[in-house]
């Protein structure tokens, strides 16, 4: 005996409704299976492509075709000993203007991280400096500086001195060279340095400590391998832009890339082809760095999630 006064509830009495069926009067095509996909166009797209590879065509036509290449006189020039001992010096200018900026500029980086106030100003301050004056002038600066300071005095700070020595041949073009980048590199190296390390959570530090495990090792084995992550990318730019950056020492006389260069065609009037030289070292070298910054950052990337 039902305890309520509400109908039982039951399956329905009739069969389950279907779609409606256009030969019985229903609404045609709202089946799914009757939908037609209309694959999205884009005309634009498409015309840009066209015109992209029309204009890419045309370069590339050019460059084969048009006799003012000179690629004779850039396949005769381009392994010549001359520019080959050029790219050389330019390699070295890259490696010890690098090694030299990144180990000063890491130095500097902490030194802006750090809690006394003096050191933080001072780093501040060469950063400050050395980012302002042009790399030019600084290079000019450090050949000249015999001009500035005729000798070296070694002694008591502000007291007698022990040892001095001439400054006229101290600094050579290429020290001054490697010394100007080398400087005006650890400017930049350390803002980069510094940007990797506080891209780390504090509580990674923390949890070190909480573990006691030393300072340096914490910085060592923890803080850097991740922050390299965020350092890389950066870096290899900064390393890329040098070993461009380079052909500015060329106001110095040194037979870098850039100014044997200048001295052939200034000699053989060759210009184009001679620059095409230059521009294909340019590019196969920065391809290699850009290559060796893919692999590296892989490595540093493992068990990250991208």
């Amino acid at each position: 005996m039902s305890l309520t006064s509400d109908p039982p509830i039951g399956p329905p009495a009739g069969p389950a409704p279907g779609p409606p069926d256009a030969s019985k009067g229903g609404a045609p095509g709202t089946g799914h299976g009757e939908l037609t996909v209309v694959p999205l166009r884009h005309p634009w797209r498409w015309a840009a492509v066209a015109a992209t590879a029309v204009l890419l065509a045309q370069f590339v036509n050019g460059l084969i075709t048009n006799p003012g290449w000179e690629w004779d006189v850039f396949a005769r020039f381009f392994t010549a000993p001359t520019i080959l001992e050029a790219v050389w010096i330019t390699l070295q200018l890259t490696f010890y203007g690098t090694a030299i900026g990144f180990a000063l500029g890491i130095v500097l980086a902490f030194m802006r991280l750090s809690a006394s106030v003096f050191l933080r100003s001072v780093a501040h301050g060469y950063i400050w400096a050395f980012r302002s004056i042009p790399l030019i002038v600084q290079l000019l600066f450090w050949f000249n500086l015999a001009y500035l300071y005729e000798e070296l005095t070694f002694g008591i700070p502000f007291g007698p001195g022990f040892l001095a020595f001439g400054t006229m041949n101290l600094v050579g073009a290429m020290s001054a060279a490697v010394l100007g980048l080398a400087l005006h590199q650890a400017a930049y190296a350390a803002e980069i340095v510094r940007g990797g390390v506080l891209a780390v959570g504090s509580g990674q530090s923390e949890a070190a400590a909480a573990l006691g495990i030393p300072r340096l090792r914490q910085l060592r084995r923890i803080v850097l391998p991740q922050a390299m992550r965020s350092i890389l990318p950066n870096a290899a730019n900064e390393i890329i832009s040098l070993f461009k950056g380079t052909s500015i020492v060329s106001v110095m006389a040194i037979g870098e890339l850039f100014y044997q260069v200048q001295v052939v065609y200034g000699r053989n009037g060759r210009v184009v082809p001679l620059l095409m030289v230059a521009t294909v070292w340019y590019i196969l070298l920065t391809t290699v760095l850009s290559v060796l910054q893919h692999y590296v950052e892989r490595h540093y990337a493992k068990g990250a999630v991208r």
